[in-house]
């Protein structure tokens, strides 16, 4: 299967909600007014791209509408396809390229966090990088254990310290790693829940400092992943998180298992974050690099 195939297989299930909802809401009217606009936004807040944003869809489509003189609804499909791509473009590419350069990956616990970190070093091995992994979420039992298996399927190496370690030991050992084994790429894992938000900020920050002591000059990523199928839920996390952390891109996991795939719009238009990576299945090669025309267009055509 190709990748094209994968993200259209993997976004399904939105496909024949949201995109389907919105042609049934085509075909039961003759003409483009209010009232159509107001059931389109309605259709897009239940498919969950979020008030604002189905807001702003109507907003920009009736901008269009009128630019081009539509009267039939039938021309609103692709319309609607070309505002979400518009929204959803800029800033999606991964900027890692000195050598070498830091992933680090945040989220809660449950999210696939440590799945993507193992798919992520796969898909980036592939390209013919070098990859460490830092397995810096010393608080979960068995986080290690799990980031030592998908090292292994990943065959990259990992950097680990004992359960219960100071995470930012961890991160500073992986990037010395990394610079004595010539990586291109370190990726460092991080708690997924701490007891408040007070903490989890001064732990990422004190990770930082040392990123930032030991690697200055050197690219730098911070991914947060987010479970699709929690929908709006996957926006307030984002929330806080961002103000806990310098987040450059977010990681969307398990599109294949949900209809809420919608939830990419609001994200990226909400919180001014880029989705980076989406995940459609359950194997290594099923996080896919996030590219709105290809998404746009698995859901559209």
């Amino acid at each position: 299967m190709g990748l094209f195939d994968k993200i259209k297989s993997g976004l399904k299930k939105t496909k024949d909600t949201m995109v389907k909802r919105v042609e049934t809401l085509i075909h039961s009217f003759t003409k483009i007014d209010e009232t159509f606009f107001e059931e389109l936004e309605e259709t897009l807040i239940i498919s969950d791209v979020g008030v604002m944003t189905s807001e702003k869809i109507c907003d920009r489509l009736r901008e269009k509408v009128k630019e081009v003189g539509a009267t039939d609804p039938n021309q609103i499909k692709g319309m609607i396809k070309e505002i979400i791509v518009e929204m959803l473009s800029g800033g999606e590419e991964l900027h890692i390229d000195t050598k070498p350069s830091m992933i680090l990956v945040i989220g809660v616990n449950g999210v696939g966090k440590t799945t993507t970190i193992g798919k992520l070093a796969a898909n980036l091995k592939s390209q013919g990088k070098r990859v460490i992994l830092g397995a810096a979420d010393t608080f979960r039992a068995a986080a290690i254990e799990q980031l030592e298996i998908w090292s292994e399927r990943a065959q990259v190496d990992l950097i680990k310290h004992k359960e219960g370690a100071d995470p930012a030991a961890v991160v500073f050992d992986s990037i010395r790693a990394g610079k004595s084994r010539s990586a291109d790429v370190i990726i460092c894992d991080t708690a997924g829940r701490l007891h408040n938000k007070k903490n989890l900020m001064d732990e990422l920050s004190k990770i930082s400092r040392v990123i930032e002591r030991e690697m200055e000059g050197c690219d730098k990523e911070v991914l947060l992943v987010l479970d699709a199928t929690t929908g709006q839920n996957a926006v307030n996390q984002a929330k806080q998180f961002k103000e806990a952390a310098g987040i450059t891109g977010i990681v969307l996991t398990k599109l294949d298992g949900t209809a809420r795939g919608g939830i990419v719009i609001a994200i990226k238009d909400e919180l001014g974050l880029p989705v980076k990576y989406i995940g459609v299945g359950e194997q290594l090669d099923d996080l896919q690099p996030f590219n709105p025309t290809d998404f746009a267009d698995a859901l559209f055509d």
